[in-house]
């Protein structure tokens, strides 16, 4: 393991943080309807939990309203059932065979709240990235100890990793604040 190797790690680890809050704020419902929402709804598909969007087609139809179309029309009710089920809190209703599950208006209180989960999912990511952070140093600590880098080295990976870490938060925080804008527009 070399100087390289920690820092090629570091920075692997916290993008990959960065795309964990990226698909954690992709669930956080806005005003308007998009087809990520549904994503990690289960439907019971035959005995076995399965993603809602590999039992059927998932559309915009406009934009306060999503279509749930089943491959199988005996499955119409059970995805039906779980959409209801989950803690998003809509309300389908069948025609035919599409399912329609209309999002409605957020109030401010709910916004607020929103905005409250989106500040804690950005606490999990820079607490993430801070801990890879300690882990990279760790490794140099190592490193250090056991001779294979002189203690000018370390502390230039230390500053290297440092710099990353300040990159990666910002970019958090970047993302955050764009979030927040997106939930409270009307």
């Amino acid at each position: 393991m070399s100087v390289a190797d920690v820092k090629k790690n570091t920075d692997q680890k916290m993008q990959k943080s960065i795309e964990t809050l990226k698909n954690d704020l992709a669930k956080v419902r806005t005003g308007r309807a998009h087809v990520g929402m549904l994503d990690h709804v289960q439907v019971d598909y035959y005995g076995t939990p399965t993603h809602i969007n590999q039992v059927a087609n998932v559309t915009l139809l406009d934009a306060r309203t999503i279509g749930v179309q089943p491959w199988e029309k005996k499955m119409i009710a059970t995805v039906e059932k779980a959409i209801r089920e989950s803690d998003l809190g809509l309300n389908p209703s069948t025609q035919g065979d599409v399912i329609r599950v209309p999002t409605p208006a957020l109030t401010e209180e709910r916004r607020k709240e929103m905005v409250k989960l989106v500040k804690n999912e950005a606490e999990d990511a820079k607490i993430a990235i801070r801990n890879i952070r300690r882990d990279a140093n760790e490794g140099l600590k190592k490193l250090l100890k056991d001779k294979a880098i002189s203690e000018d080295d370390e502390r230039r990976a230390q500053d290297d990793v440092q710099k990353l870490t300040d990159k990666f938060v910002a970019e958090v925080d970047k993302l955050v604040a764009e979030k927040e804008k997106e939930v409270l527009t009307v």
